[in-house]
């Protein structure tokens, strides 16, 4: 309530002396209960439980915005879209993206950012730091969200799933996608050829292949690629990082992707099987390379003379016949 009082006879709290500081950070508070909150971080105080799951908070409003999570309430509502957020801020944050407006910069580069933690996680790619550290193994990470995607590959975890065939995810936009499987939306459509898709930034990607774009560069050998997840691929060959882990040999790997594949070598599991001669495969990137065996399909031509290849690594391997055994960037 003091808090609240001094804001109201002054007006703007920016301009209030600051008289309360914690002398273990020195950082300094207008009111008293704004040091008493700041103390329980230094602490660990948590006097606030969820009643559901017995997490405990520091704060009586942070709890209150983790209820919402049981409870699906979402009171904030968006006046442009009428999409509902359960806290102020996330409503705040959206909003922007009707705005346009974006008030956090990059003293470094002088980038924009609608969120103060994007901008956090972006001044992280300057600095080359990475805070987040998993207790299971070496790997750290920029921001807390990859992290925690990461330690589910210890877990296994997978906490989102989709109405319509149960199938799960560990990530939710990963669940997102998913689900315009079911229904078959494609609204982004090429202005270049009649290709549609699901989502905008699949559109973008693909209008690459017409332009030839790579956005994206490698700070330490300056190849370029067309997509960002190619160019985070291509820095762990520098890095070495391999932040996925197999959770029956502890064997680790690059992509995501390589581990479904590894995983499948402990299972067994066949479930790709080709139409025209019954054969099963363990990867659905192995049935595809092997249908184009009936079809004849060469996808992969090489730019300098044209001959056309079935799988992609062959192409690689040729192109090296042009450049002096160099490896070329496709893509």
């Amino acid at each position: 309530m003091e808090c609240i009082q001094d804001k109201t006879e002054l007006g703007d709290i920016s301009t209030e002396k600051k008289s309360h500081t914690y002398s273990e950070c020195e950082k300094s508070f207008s009111c008293r209960s704004s040091l008493s909150q700041h103390e329980k971080i230094h602490t660990g105080e948590k006097r606030h439980p969820c009643s559901e799951c017995q997490k405990r908070f520091t704060r009586k409003h942070h709890l209150t915005r983790h209820v919402r999570t049981h409870t699906g309430e979402k009171p904030h509502k968006c006046s442009e879209c009428h999409k509902s957020f359960p806290c102020k801020f996330r409503l705040t944050e959206h909003e922007r993206t009707h705005t346009g407006e974006k008030p956090y910069q990059c003293p470094e580069c002088h980038k924009r950012f609608t969120q103060k933690t994007n901008l956090s996680r972006h001044e992280r790619s300057h600095t080359g730091q990475k805070p987040y550290q998993c207790s299971e193994c070496p790997n750290s990470y920029q921001c807390k969200t990859d992290l925690t995607q990461h330690e589910r590959t210890h877990t296994g975890q997978k906490s989102h799933k989709c109405s319509e065939c149960q199938k799960t995810f560990s990530r939710k936009k990963v669940l997102t996608r998913h689900e315009l499987t079911h229904t078959g939306q494609k609204s982004h459509q090429c202005s270049e050829c009649p290709k549609n898709f699901s989502r905008k930034y699949l559109l973008t990607q693909h209008e690459r292949t017409h332009t030839g774009e790579k956005p994206y560069h490698c700070s330490e050998c300056r190849e370029s690629f067309s997509y960002k997840l190619s160019l985070t691929l291509h820095e762990r060959t520098h890095t070495g990082e391999k932040p996925y882990q197999c959770s029956e040999c502890h064997k680790n790997f690059r992509e995501r992707a390589s581990l479904t594949h590894h995983e499948q070598t402990h299972t067994g599991q066949k479930p790709y099987q080709c139409s025209e001669c019954l054969k099963t495969f363990s990867y659905k990137t192995s049935l595809i390379i092997h249908q184009r065996t009936h079809t004849g399909e060469k996808p992969y031509q090489c730019l300098e003379c044209q001959k056309s290849f079935g799988v992609k690594r062959h192409l690689t391997v040729h192109e090296r016949t042009h450049n002096g055994g160099r490896t070329s960037s496709v893509l």
